[in-house]
């Protein structure tokens, strides 16, 4: 089963409600310093966030001993998606405050985002072990901790943190997750149903659900889930692509058309979508629609092989042998080029016989 990666970003709990009312009434005798301060803060409020970090900047100028001003840089930069300057701002206030829980986890929450898993997962350890009781610092701990491969260890983080809280969402889907990836299925699914009685508008979670089910084998529950989700998130190109696998698997390649179609016309530069949809519509003797989305995947993948030996097949039975036989050699050099040999003796086959028809 294809691993499932989940995102660090669902997980962070930012820290300026936690972190600024100290810096906003900062009890200092300079009275730049506290206005600086405070228009900082203000700044924030109204997310101009190059005004707010100029004003931090010049703070810290002041006062290089404060924490909490880097940590607020930090916060910042976090929101401008700069998380190369946040990890570096956080840094500089563990520096000075080395036991700050929050101040640790959010220096987790930013290498996470550069995709330093490591060093990530040294910082979320560090933040849990100064707040035991931080799930957040759990969850992103199970999160680096997948993404790197310890699926045991990133278990038993998302199992603390639902012992901290049973009805953390976030939780209990990984956890469901990782119990998927494990091949615990039924155990997974079990976890990922109680994530969905818990926020029953999920669209994650009912993904989840339908994969675990598609490995099982159960199509029909499945499909019941897939549902279930797009009926959540209408707009997921994604979850129309799915649910058209799942009828075309099951033979109903006519609701199968269709949903490929909603996938494409949501998300037209899917190569995935657009074979599907023509490949599909060859099934169904729609071979001039089919040529029609075949050209088009060419368009937007120039060396798919597949798609121009499916072009020819669909040219061949539209009786265009001359383009067929075009298709076929493209294909043919194509798959030669990819060193698949049993596929470039299909098209040579395919040439040979639409010459003798």
């Amino acid at each position: 089963m294809t691993r499932i990666r989940r995102s660090i970003l669902p997980l962070t709990v930012l820290l300026w409600a936690g972190l600024m009312p100290s810096l906003a009434f900062a009890q200092s005798q300079d009275t730049e310093l506290d206005k600086l301060l405070e228009q900082g803060r203000e700044l924030v409020d109204q997310k101009k966030w190059t005004e707010a970090i100029d004003a931090f900047q010049r703070a810290s100028s002041i006062d290089n001993r404060n924490a909490r001003i880097f940590s607020g840089m930090g916060y910042i930069y976090a929101q401008q998606g700069k998380f190369q300057e946040a990890a570096d701002a956080y840094q500089q206030a563990i520096t000075l405050e080395p036991a700050n829980a929050d101040f640790v986890y959010a220096l987790g929450f930013s290498l996470a985002n550069l995709g330093n898993d490591s060093a990530a997962a040294t910082a979320y350890r560090r933040a849990t072990e100064l707040d035991a009781r931080n799930v957040n610092a759990f969850l992103g701990l199970g999160t680096v901790l997948a993404r790197q491969g310890n699926l045991s260890q990133a278990l038993a983080a998302y199992q603390q943190a639902i012992r901290l809280n049973s009805r953390n969402v976030d939780a209990q889907e990984s956890m469901g997750l990782i119990q998927i990836q494990q091949g615990q299925i039924d155990q997974g699914i079990a976890t990922l149903q109680r994530a969905a009685q818990l926020d029953p508008r999920r669209t994650s979670t009912q993904i989840g659900i339908g994969i675990a089910l598609l490995s099982k084998g159960d199509s029909t529950a499945a499909l019941t889930a897939f549902n279930r989700a797009v009926r959540l998130d209408p707009n997921n190109s994604k979850l129309h692509l799915q649910i058209g696998k799942i009828l075309r698997e099951v033979g109903n390649n006519a609701a199968a058309l269709a949903a490929f179609q909603r996938s494409v016309n949501l998300d037209p530069n899917s190569v995935e979508a657009q074979f599907a949809l023509a490949e599909t519509a060859l099934e169904q003797k729609e071979t001039m629609r089919s040529i029609m989305v075949f050209r088009e995947v060419i368009k937007l993948d120039p060396n798919n092989a597949s798609a121009y030996f499916q072009l020819g097949t669909a040219l061949k039975a539209r009786d265009f042998p001359r383009d067929a036989i075009e298709a076929f050699e493209r294909a043919k050099t194509l798959f030669e080029e990819q060193g698949k040999a049993e596929d470039a003796k299909r098209a040579e086959d395919a040439i040979e016989q639409t010459r003798r028809s």
